[in-house]
């Protein structure tokens, strides 16, 4: 039966304005939506991790406000859509309050709809987990790119819908991935043995 995102609440606004750390565990088990072209794609967030100015080299805010970064300064309830290795896009969703440079990676999505049209946009990939199972993965199967960078999480082309909090004991918490700097931050957060999980480090015990 497909996922009906509709009868789902999209969260408010005020979700996103708390502390980002808190933010990041409470968006596992929440369901993304894209419109797009005419359908609605939709996955169950799996896997995140934390970005912050304070103490994190490796956000982009720690450097201050750019043009490049301007929208993870933006008040909490925004897509933040940057291009990287010269041939990927990943978002983020920002958190806390105007000024703060702060957000949230979505590194897995577990797809429930629209997984047809998901297929399509990354090239219909031989393994099924290989969907959504990374940053640049899940861009390209929601047709996520620069366009989208700052459109609110306010369920007009893309959002967030609210689903019953995951229970502690599955969520597992490690260092981020693919970067060099504040390595030693525990703020990746997921969803321990669900397949569409992205591959890392042993989680922190």
């Amino acid at each position: 039966m497909p996922f009906a995102f509709y009868v789902m609440t999209i969260l408010d606004p005020t979700f996103y304005t708390r502390s980002t750390l808190s933010v990041a565990r409470e968006m596992l088990g929440k369901i993304f939506f894209r419109r797009y072209e005419g359908e609605t794609l939709t996955g169950r967030i799996v896997e995140v991790e934390a970005y912050h100015e304070e103490g994190d080299e490796a956000a982009h805010s720690c450097i201050g406000r750019r043009a490049r970064n301007a929208v993870m300064f933006r008040a909490g309830g925004h897509l933040y859509v940057y291009f990287t290795y010269g041939m990927h896009f990943c978002m983020n969703v920002v958190t806390e309050g105007e000024g703060v440079g702060a957000a949230v990676l979505i590194r897995g999505i577990e797809p429930l709809e629209g997984i047809d049209v998901m297929r399509r946009l990354r090239g219909y990939p031989r393994r099924e987990y290989d969907l959504t199972n990374g940053p640049a993965k899940i861009c390209q199967a929601f047709g996520i790119g620069r366009a989208e960078n700052g459109l609110p999480l306010d369920g007009t082309l893309v959002g967030i819908a609210d689903a019953p909090p995951v229970a502690r004991k599955r969520i597992a918490v490690s260092s981020r991935i693919g970067i060099t700097r504040s390595r030693e931050l525990p703020w990746r957060f997921y969803l321990s043995g669900n397949p569409w999980v992205s591959r890392g480090r042993p989680s922190h015990p």
